[in-house]
């Protein structure tokens, strides 16, 4: 009898023992870049756990529980090229802060067919097709030691076939909705990126914008989100809407992240000429990250932005949020220049010159992409082609309220790149950039401008090619009042994030995000609350380590 309780005693101490030695996992709801690599540098984990661990979470929410959708496919190859990385980590030691990190893509950035993913823009009229190389931005993340860990669902073609098409809808996808609130808009068209860097299906995330399509899905769903300068990131092998507006940028869930992505993925390309132009060297945006950057610097907020923006200046709440975080702004000792208007303001908001362009350069760019391609089984090798392949294919690309292609037939209509498409293209630059962006900064001596992130906002910085800095600002209260946002999404609605932009001049983004860093670190609004219960997964590292 003794002897049995000696050895029920020694058992039970020993299993304390190792539990309390067992090393606390980061959770990856939460888990930074940083904390990754320090788990991978100490052997707690391998990328192959990682890349385990973020398949089953995916698995759970993605077509199961809240069927958030926000993946389209996973990458087949992504455990080998784990398994990979991990052994060249311990022979030779780690490429770079991205080294064995999974990333996941908007499915209008190219991978190469032998990996075994698709590049679609989320349309069957690109399935099965073979693109002629990676991405720019991908090779990038090869080069870093990144494992591609799949294809997020986004707005169909970038949310470019129709205007009533709702964000985050694609054929191939179906319908992305936010996890912050059962059905509630993810906004687009980077929605599946947005979606999938908010609740841990992935490290970080890469999404596309051309007006709005990294900002919004930032603002979203509480993340960090940089939409770079057009031409600080490769846009060869990007399926495209405009190459004046398209820019390739990080989604994350915090801005520290962004910024080692971004430090990745920024730099020249022989691939995209728009890329040769940026200042040299590339900063490293990761020595930005100050708390004391708003120290000194002059704040404008350009109002008149604001005023025409029917969402967020109609918006009591958003308002009342943006107002406290001016004061958190001043309280980290920068001057707040209110107002610091565009001078060009009134006219962007009425002007039709966006449309002009991107309606041309669409068929221009598009019907290249589909000439680039190696092969494409569903025969669609034009604009023409695809719109008449949505019609032939009802059930798979125009399934009862979501049949709209009026922005496709638009774009096909027009007839190249005559006179009105320069003027439009020169008085964009100068609405957007010199009369707007950069005459406000001049105007009033400002280091950037601020504004909430939803609506209006992009506008001027989308037309001048000019970037922005995305953090959290906030979440619509319990009582407000639930709208209709689409044929299967809400907006506002109850715990639905939004954000706070920082606005500046082309390749400000140091600048810009070492603003956004300081009033992150000092609210932390990211953390002060969680997406629904049912969309959170549960899977976590220790559960797939063996």
């Amino acid at each position: 009898m003794y002897s049995l309780l000696w050895i029920f005693a020694t058992l039970w101490i020993w299993t304390a023992a190792v539990v309390g030695a067992r090393k606390v996992l980061p959770d990856l709801y939460e888990a930074s870049i940083s904390e990754l690599q320090a788990g991978l540098d100490a052997g707690d984990f391998t990328s192959v756990d990682l890349v385990k661990a973020y398949f089953a979470r995916i698995d759970e929410v993605n077509l199961k529980g809240p069927q958030l959708r926000a993946v389209l496919e996973m990458n087949p190859s992504a455990l080998t090229e784990a398994a990979a990385l991990d052994k060249e980590r311990n022979q030779t030691g780690k490429r770079s802060e991205l080294h064995g990190i999974p990333v996941l893509l908007k499915d209008n950035i190219a991978t190469i067919a032998s990996e075994g993913m698709n590049t679609t823009a989320g349309s069957f009229s690109l399935l099965g097709s073979v693109v002629p190389d990676d991405a720019g931005v991908v090779k990038r993340l090869r080069q870093a030691g990144a494992i591609i860990l799949g294809k997020a669902n986004l707005s169909e073609f970038a949310d470019f076939r129709g205007s009533s098409l709702p964000s985050g809808w694609s054929g191939r996808g179906g319908q992305c909705t936010n996890a912050y609130f059962p059905h509630a808009d993810p906004c687009g068209s980077s929605s599946g990126s947005g979606v999938a860097s908010a609740i841990g299906l992935t490290a970080v995330s890469l999404g596309t914008e051309t007006d709005g399509s990294i900002t919004c899905p930032t603002s979203n769903n509480n993340l960090a989100g940089i939409k770079p300068t057009v031409g600080l990131t490769s846009r060869a092998g990007v399926i495209p809407i405009s190459e004046h507006q398209d820019t390739v940028g990080p989604m994350a869930r915090s801005v520290s992240d962004a910024a080692i992505v971004l430090s990745i993925i920024a730099g020249p390309d022989p691939n995209d000429n728009f890329t040769l132009a940026q200042p040299s060297p590339v900063p490293d945006f990761t020595k930005a990250l100050d708390k004391n950057s708003l120290k000194g610097k002059r704040i404008g907020v350009p109002r008149r932005v604001f005023l025409n923006d029917t969402i967020t200046g109609n918006d009591p709440f958003v308002n009342q949020e943006f107002e406290k975080a001016l004061d958190t702004i001043r309280n980290l000792g920068a001057t707040v220049i209110d107002p610091a208007d565009l001078p060009s303001a009134d006219e962007i908001a009425v002007s039709n010159n966006e449309t002009i362009v991107l309606d041309v350069d669409f068929k221009i760019q598009l019907n290249a992409w589909y000439t680039s391609l190696k092969s494409n089984p569903s025969g669609v090798r034009s604009l023409a082609d695809l719109i008449a392949f949505d019609d032939a294919n009802p059930s798979l690309e125009e399934p009862p309220r979501f049949q709209d292609q009026s922005t496709f037939i638009e774009s096909e209509a027009t007839t190249g790149m005559n006179s009105t498409y320069f003027q439009a293209l020169a008085f964009d630059k100068d609405l957007g950039a010199t009369r707007g962006i950069d005459a406000a900064l001049q105007m009033f001596g400002l280091d950037a401008l601020v504004l909430p992130a939803p609506g209006f906002t992009t506008v001027p910085a989308a037309i001048a090619g000019y970037p922005i800095v995305t953090v959290p600002l906030g979440f619509y209260p319990e009582n407000v009042t639930i709208a209709l946002a689409g044929p299967e999404t809400v907006y506002p609605a109850p715990g639905v994030p939004f954000g706070l932009s920082f606005l500046g001049t082309a390749f400000s983004e140091f600048s810009l995000v070492g603003f956004a860093f300081a009033y992150e670190q000092e609210t932390q609004t990211r953390l002060v609350r969680k997406a629904f219960a049912e969309a959170i997964p549960k899977t976590q590292l220790q559960d797939v380590i063996s």
